[in-house]
C-alpha cells in the first residue's frame, strides 16, 4: 500500500513538473499571440481615427483634438462626391479636355456617415474615442498642434495609447513588465502611436 502511494505521488509529481516546464514554453507564445491579436484592434481603430481626421482637415483645414468634435463630424457633416462624364483622349490632359467640352464633372454631397466605415461589422462612432480591451475606461490621448515648414504652418495631430493598458487584463504581466523596461531602456514609446507633434506625418509607429 506504501508503495503504491509513493508510486501515485511521483505520477502527481512529475504530471506537475511536466505542466511547469510546458506552462514556461508556452508563456511567451501566448503573451506574443495576446499582444498582436489585441495590437491588430488598437491599430484599425487608430486608423478609423486617422480617416475622421483627415476627412475633418479637408474641410476646416485643421485636426481636431476634441473626440466629440470627430463625433459630430462623422454623423453630421457631408463629403463631395465628384462624378466625372466623357473620355479624355490621350493626347490631352483632363483639364484641357475639361475646358473643350469633352467630359464633364459634377459635384454632389452624401453624408458621411453614409460613406465612411461601411465596410466594418458593428461600428458605433462613439465607441471612437476608446482604448480597446480597456472597457471604456480609457481613452486615447489625442493632440493637436503646427509645425513650421517653409515658412508655412502645417497642421499635426497625435493620438497615443499605452501598451500597459491595452494588455492590462493578459496573466503574463511578468513579460507585459519586462517588455515595458525593454522599451524604456531603448527609449522607444511603449505602445501605439498614430501622427506626431513634431513632423508633418501621419504614419503609426508600427
Amino acid at each position: 500500500m506504501k508503495k503504491i502511494i509513493i508510486q501515485l505521488a511521483l505520477v502527481i509529481i512529475v504530471g506537475f513538473l511536466g505542466y511547469m516546464v510546458y506552462d514556461s514554453i508556452m508563456q511567451p507564445v501566448r503573451y506574443q499571440k495576446a499582444t498582436e491579436d489585441r495590437e491588430n484592434m488598437v491599430k484599425e481603430r487608430l486608423n478609423q481615427i486617422k480617416v475622421l481626421q483627415l476627412e475633418f482637415k479637408k474641410i476646416h483645414n485643421r485636426y481636431t483634438a476634441n473626440f466629440d468634435s470627430l463625433i459630430d463630424f462623422y454623423n453630421n457633416a457631408e463629403m463631395p462626391l465628384i462624378l466625372k462624364s466623357g473620355v479624355v483622349p490621350d493626347s490631352l490632359s483632363e483639364e484641357q479636355a475639361l475646358k473643350m467640352g469633352l467630359i464633364t464633372r459634377d459635384t454632389s454631397y452624401v453624408a458621411m456617415k453614409d460613406t465612411l466605415f461601411k465596410d466594418v461589422k458593428d461600428f458605433e462612432i462613439e465607441n471612437i474615442m476608446y482604448v480597446p480591451f480597456t472597457h471604456k475606461k480609457v481613452k486615447f490621448e489625442m493632440e493637436t498642434g503646427t509645425v513650421e515648414r517653409a515658412n508655412f504652418q502645417i497642421p499635426v495631430f497625435e493620438v497615443r495609447s499605452y501598451k500597459k493598458d491595452y494588455l492590462a487584463e493578459i496573466n503574463e504581466q511578468e513579460l507585459l513588465q519586462n517588455d515595458l523596461l525593454l522599451m524604456e531602456a531603448d527609449e522607444k514609446y511603449p505602445g501605439l502611436k498614430l501622427g506626431s507633434m513634431v513632423e508633418p506625418s501621419t504614419d503609426g509607429n508600427w
